[in-house]
């Protein structure tokens, strides 16, 4: 009999190998994964370097942490040897600047200890150490003659004389031991006696008047004031356009005639013939100007004027300049 063999049964095959799902997905969905990877990976490599620069101050362009600038030192005050600006200033005739003063405030820089080192010497006057006092009313001389020239362009003004002493006057002197105040200006001037009597001020700060004339264009006055111009550089400037400034109070077409010109005590006196019309007839008046200088402020003004008719009291001019005074 044929032999019968039993046949092995049949191996069944082992499990399918397991394939990697990643080739199923889509590429776009790979694509993203990476740019997200390379995303995070570059912030990660920024965030390392910003902190390691954060931490160095010696990066150009950057200063060291922690680091203010300390603010500047405070003026050291004045020392034994120098003086506040208004304190200094005097009643010079002219408010130039000394030479001496650049040096001055270079000088006056404060010295390590935090005293000045600033001092003027021994031969040095507080005139010439000190600028001008600047004041909120205008005392503060003009930069320039300009407002001169402009005056002595003025038909009505002649160029000013060579300096003369005012001589004495004709008439009454109208002296008297009586004073007047003028808080104002920062002067006193004497009190005329009769038939002087003080009048209503405006629109000066003091006025003196003798009682109205026949015949006269304007009433004799005797005022004080500040100045009511632009102060000057020189007193004797100051006084020019003062005295131009009276023409004011005479009559329309009036013309000046110079008859003094002469320094005074802190100023400048002008005295001068007033000439004008009256319903066509020649008249005069005499008048002076004295301006005198005040610290701290604007100069002070007289002014006196007494007509043709009234010239009996024309001394009263030499009375009344002789008297002012600083308060």
């Amino acid at each position: 009999m044929p032999r019968i063999v039993a046949e092995s049964p049949p191996k069944l095959p082992d499990s399918p190998v397991k394939r990697s799902r990643i080739g199923d997905l889509p590429m776009r969905v790979i694509y993203r994964f990476l740019a997200v990877g390379l995303a995070v990976i570059l912030a990660a490599v920024a965030a390392v370097v910003g902190f390691v620069s954060s931490g160095s101050p010696d990066q150009p362009g950057e200063g060291k942490t922690g680091q203010i600038a300390a603010p500047s030192a405070a003026p050291p005050s004045p020392g034994p040897g120098s003086a506040e600006p208004s304190a200094l200033a005097t009643p010079a005739t002219s408010a130039e600047p000394s030479a001496s003063e650049p040096a001055a405030s270079v000088s006056a820089q404060a010295s390590p200890s935090g005293t000045s080192s600033a001092s003027a010497s021994p031969s040095e006057s507080p005139a010439e150490t000190a600028a001008p006092s600047s004041a909120p009313d205008g005392s503060e001389p003009a930069p320039d003659r300009s407002a001169v020239i402009a005056a002595l362009a003025d038909p009505r003004v002649p160029d000013l004389p060579r300096d003369k002493r005012l001589g004495r006057l004709s008439g009454k002197s109208g002296k008297s031991k009586r004073r007047v105040q003028d808080g104002k200006s920062g002067v006193s001037l004497v009190r005329l006696g009769k038939p002087w009597k003080v009048f209503g001020a405006a629109p000066f700060s003091t006025k003196q008047v003798l009682p109205k004339a026949k015949g006269a264009a304007h009433r004799a006055m005797l005022v004080s004031c500040p100045v009511p111009i632009l102060v000057q550089k020189k007193a004797k400037d100051t006084a020019l356009l003062a005295a131009r400034w009276t023409l004011n109070h005479h009559p329309k077409g009036s013309k000046i005639t110079w008859t003094a010109s002469q320094s005074i005590k802190n100023g400048w006196l002008l005295a001068y013939r007033v000439k004008y019309k009256v319903k066509g007839k020649a008249r005069s008046s005499m008048a002076a100007v004295a301006v005198t200088e005040i610290p701290g402020a604007k100069p002070a003004m007289l002014f006196a004027t007494i007509p043709d008719v009234q010239s009996k009291y024309w001394r009263a001019i030499n009375t009344a300049v002789s008297s002012l005074r600083l308060k």
